[in-house]
């Protein structure tokens, strides 16, 4: 995209909000109607240095991209995994980044002089999936990928609990004689429908396991039909866990396994209706109906993140967005 026809570009119109993962962040610049204007991913880096400086520079490349100056950026939103205390933009314990320690809003701000606000990263794209998807009530994201984590979004606000952890799913024990989890407990949905888990309990190399998993299942592998299986029982233990504990009315699933397409919908789905066979109480839930797939690359995470930098108020995010 080689420009933006804004009627009043010194008004500091343009959002940017960036997903910051393990391996790549995905940065998004996003108009004042709502409109995607541009789009990159850039690598992450390693380290709290190195990730500061690629947040730098995926901020500086996209409003290149789309033909503004940094300047010209009303704000920046980040979403970031580990510990976010989304008052002060401080970031802990982000292992995967190797990042313990990183005062990334006040670095950030000082670095480029534009407005920073930090959320976590399923929180950031649990706002990003309500306001993509239009949803108005209660909703909660459950994110599929190397660990499980969900974010719930009520009336267009992060509900967070009294200290944070709403939402934490992953780390539920539905199986006190299951696989150890990294948490130290056993049986946790994350032992069962984590691609990390999944992969470490399949043990054998590839590029994507649990797509080897389903591949291998279909082909009538024993073990990769009891891990399918796992994959499909936990996510539908997370589904029943966010619907039963929150009420909410919609469970859109995102995170990296989405690639996996309509095995892993119809999957988790089947699994829903299995559970509730005997229970006229689970079955007038309706679960099944309740659940959607976000596609496979979709921009919810950096749409929301970009979100959680308008504004200090998640209520005024998701109404503005």
């Amino acid at each position: 995209m080689t420009g933006v026809d804004l009627a009043d570009r010194s008004g500091r119109q343009i959002r940017v909000g960036l997903d910051v993962g393990g391996t790549k962040i995905d940065a998004v610049a996003v108009g004042p109607d709502g409109e995607i204007l541009g789009r990159l991913r850039r690598p992450t880096g390693w380290g709290e240095d190195a990730v500061l400086e690629n947040i730098a520079l995926a901020v500086g490349t996209l409003a290149e991209q789309v033909g503004i100056s940094v300047s010209d950026i009303r704000s920046v939103g980040v979403g970031i995994p580990g510990l976010v205390d989304a008052d002060s933009g401080l970031v802990l314990h982000a292992v995967n980044l190797g990042v313990d320690s990183l005062d990334l809003a006040v670095r950030a701000e000082r670095a480029l002089g534009v407005p920073f606000r930090v959320e976590n990263d399923v929180k950031a794209a649990a706002l990003g999936a309500a306001a993509l998807r239009g949803v108005s009530g209660s909703m909660a994201y459950l994110n599929l990928g190397t660990g499980v984590a969900a974010g719930i979004v009520m009336d267009g606000r992060i509900w967070r609990g009294a200290r944070g952890t709403a939402g934490e799913v992953g780390h539920i024990s539905v199986d006190p004689n299951g696989r150890l989890c990294g948490c130290g407990q056993r049986g946790c949905i994350e032992t069962f429908c984590g691609g990390g888990a999944l992969a470490r309990a399949w043990g054998r190399p590839g590029v994507l396991p649990v797509r080897d998993i389903l591949d291998a299942a279909d082909a009538g592998d024993e073990h990769a039909v009891a891990l399918r299986d796992d994959l499909y029982r936990g996510a539908a233990a997370a589904v029943r866990v966010l619907v039963l504990s929150a009420d909410v009315d919609t469970v859109i699933i995102g995170g990296g396994l989405t690639s996996l397409g309509e095995r892993l919908e119809n999957g988790i789905r089947r699994a829903l209706l299995a559970g509730a066979e005997a229970s006229p109480f689970m079955r007038s839930l309706h679960l099944d109906e309740r659940i959607e797939l976000l596609a496979a690359g979709s921009p919810a995470a950096a749409f929301g993140a970009a979100l959680v930098g308008a504004s200090t108020s998640e209520k005024e995010i998701v109404s503005h967005g």
